[in-house]
């Protein structure tokens, strides 16, 4: 079981699974939406996600045709992307987990536009795209 919730604590949501997936994201979209270099993401099955608290006070903001992102409408959380052509699938802001979670092999996707000044010093794999193109 993964729980997370919002900053102020409004929007609260459990999975009723484990992640699928794990990557860190450094397309300029990701990086402007977090105010942060890259953004970490954690794939969930559509239907294993439920919201405790808050599910109305979450806002979308279509940044693609293809993808949504929602966040709280009173501290700014992002709390998930909704990426349309999966849709099985959401992607959990994994700032927003509570506690320990279990990531599977992770990877970085979109570093050919990555923040110039920050360098990636570990070893997961590096796409310059989708890490399936």
């Amino acid at each position: 079981m993964i729980t997370g919730r919002c900053e102020c604590n409004k929007v609260r949501y459990e999975v009723a699974g484990e992640l699928k997936d794990y990557c860190h994201c450094h397309c300029s979209i990701c990086r402007r939406l977090h105010g942060a270099a890259f953004a970490s993401w954690g794939g969930v099955a559509r239907n294993e996600l439920s919201y405790l608290a808050g599910e109305e006070n979450l806002k979308r903001y279509a940044f693609s045709e293809n993808a949504d992102s929602l966040f709280c409408d009173s501290c700014g959380s992002r709390i998930l992307v909704d990426f349309k052509p999966e849709a099985d699938m959401l992607y959990l802001a994994l700032g927003t987990v509570d506690g320990e979670v279990t990531c599977p092999p992770g990877f970085h996707q979109f570093v050919g536009s990555k923040a110039p000044w920050f360098e990636i010093t570990d070893d997961l794999p590096q796409h310059d795209g989708w890490p399936n193109d």
